[in-house]
């Protein structure tokens, strides 16, 4: 039976300011089950970060209710487009800062961070700046701090969109690894649809502004190993790209843009 770890209902909200109201999210709904990985694309300015924010607790909806998971408690982790890692802070005090600010620092936490730094490939980068790492080891040492706090739900608002194409295509490809492997239920904003068809167990396209889900595609494709390169060499892999670009072309089309 499915578990459903986050519902949005009805989810509704619109921006203010002098020049009058502009909506970005109109009656949206959608449901995740414990264990997806699920992608939300769409058009551009489309409100998809803006969703992702109203999840995270850090602005509230209009109307309409975010439901997460009441069986246990239900930790959000959130990863951005920037690493935003202190440059004061060497990688290690990078990682232990949310359970320093959270007070939950333990050896248990320390122990945590030691196995991931060393299942990514950072242990050796421990004790260094974040600027003597690459934009790649950078993503990786925000996704341990992130992973440190243990959440059951992750956020990633187009987190590997500052990377070169390559260091862009291994990335992906690592982290899109790490969660599978650690069975987190994940939610991934991208404007890159050969990213969402290559990660994503499904992919939610939304409307042009005011955004709600236009539709929701289940991605099945045929893999000897589950890796972003494989995934675009998979028979059904040109298919779901051509669904996906007119799914979202015909936005651009049938509104003013």
């Amino acid at each position: 039976m499915n578990q459903p770890v986050l519902t949005c209902r009805d989810i509704c909200f619109s921006y203010h300011n002098l020049n009058g109201e502009t909506k970005a999210l109109s009656n949206l709904s959608f449901q995740i089950n414990k264990g997806e990985f699920v992608a939300i694309v769409g058009p551009s300015g489309c409100g998809k970060s803006t969703l992702l924010s109203i999840i995270a607790g850090l602005i509230k909806p209009e109307s309409g209710e975010i439901i997460l998971d009441q069986s246990e408690r239900i930790r959000i982790g959130y990863m951005l487009q920037q690493d935003h890692l202190l440059e004061w802070r060497t990688i290690w005090k990078n990682i232990l800062l949310g359970p320093e600010v959270t007070g939950t620092l333990t050896k248990e936490k320390e122990a945590l961070a030691s196995r991931l730094l060393s299942e990514y490939g950072l242990e050796k980068f421990k004790d260094k700046r974040p600027a003597e790492l690459s934009g790649g080891m950078k993503q990786r040492a925000a996704l341990i701090r992130t992973m440190v706090m243990e959440p059951g739900l992750l956020l990633l608002d187009e987190p590997f969109s500052a990377l070169d194409y390559q260091t862009r295509l291994m990335v992906s490809g690592d982290i899109g690894s790490i969660i599978r492997k650690s069975g987190i239920t994940a939610l991934l904003i991208t404007h890159d649809l050969s990213e969402a068809i290559s990660l994503a167990d499904r992919i939610l396209v939304l409307k042009r502004r005011p955004a709600s889900i236009k539709n929701d595609i289940p991605v099945k494709l045929t893999l000897s190993e589950h890796t972003p390169l494989s995934a675009r060499n998979a028979p059904e892999f040109k298919d779901l790209f051509t669904l996906l670009w007119k799914e979202i072309s015909n936005e651009y089309s049938e509104k003013e843009i």
